[in-house]
């Protein structure tokens, strides 16, 4: 190597036999690296499938009568269950969250008899003033007025006590709402409900393996095993080129 050349150090244009060999690897190294991540994503992109959870079939056989005030009590207590089952989910936008609650109050308060309704709007005005002045969520009133409210409403929309729907049912009600459910809210609901209820799958999401969904596995923990033999392999070929090149540190 020209002496004057001997602290010049490129990654692209190697000085020496050992660095040109070091490039090498790791350009082989990250290629191996970006095929694993990126391809692996490319390839559920090409498999996926949009495939729409039993909720929004259940709300789409429902979904023309409700919005044109001809349910029956089957068709809103079908509505209201695909509604709630929704808004159970962890991110909902607040409009769409809103334009639910919407229907579901709406869709109470129709489905109740005029002495329920009286029960129910007392319910949730007492719950709705409990949750103003809440502090803690343990707060002994909260909870009073929260499971009186759970016990009126579940009734009308055919939900059982030990029900999930039954618990959160509540926190979905708003006395404001009760009068009528919006065109505006309508639309908001029919864009809303695809939106959290239709997911992308394949048989990479949906094959298990070792108990998890495979695309899970390999993200997870593959891709974690193929960045710890990557550096294994770099730190095992290096010391071996150095040996070869009879270079000590």
């Amino acid at each position: 190597m020209n002496e004057n050349n001997q602290f010049h150090i490129s990654f692209f244009r190697p000085t020496t036999e050992r660095a040109r060999k070091n490039r090498n690897k790791v350009v082989w190294l990250l290629a191996i690296w970006a095929i694993g991540v990126f391809g692996f994503q490319f390839l559920l992109r090409a498999l996926e499938e949009p495939t729409p959870e039993p909720v929004l079939t259940e709300f789409n056989e429902v979904w023309d009568n409700v919005k044109s005030d001809n349910a029956n009590k089957h068709e809103l207590q079908t509505f209201a269950k695909s509604a709630l089952q929704v808004t159970g989910k962890v991110f909902i936008k607040p409009e769409h969250r809103n334009a639910l609650d919407n229907g579901i109050t709406w869709a109470t308060m129709k489905l109740a008899d005029s002495a329920q309704k009286i029960a129910i709007s007392q319910a949730l005005i007492d719950f709705e003033k409990a949750a103003k002045d809440l502090e803690v969520l343990s707060d002994e009133n909260y909870q009073t007025a929260r499971n009186n409210l759970a016990a009126l409403a579940r009734v009308p929309l055919g939900l059982k006590s030990n029900e999930l729907l039954t618990n959160f049912l509540p926190l979905e009600l708003d006395s404001k709402m009760a009068g009528s459910f919006t065109d505006e809210n309508k639309k908001i609901v029919a864009k809303a409900m695809p939106l959290y209820t239709i997911h992308n799958q394949s048989v990479l999401t949906d094959t298990k393996f070792l108990g998890f969904p495979f695309h899970y596995f390999y993200t997870s923990v593959f891709l974690l095993i193929l960045f710890i033999v990557i550096c294994w392999f770099y730190s095992f070929t290096t010391d071996k080129i150095n040996k070869k090149l009879k270079i000590s540190e």
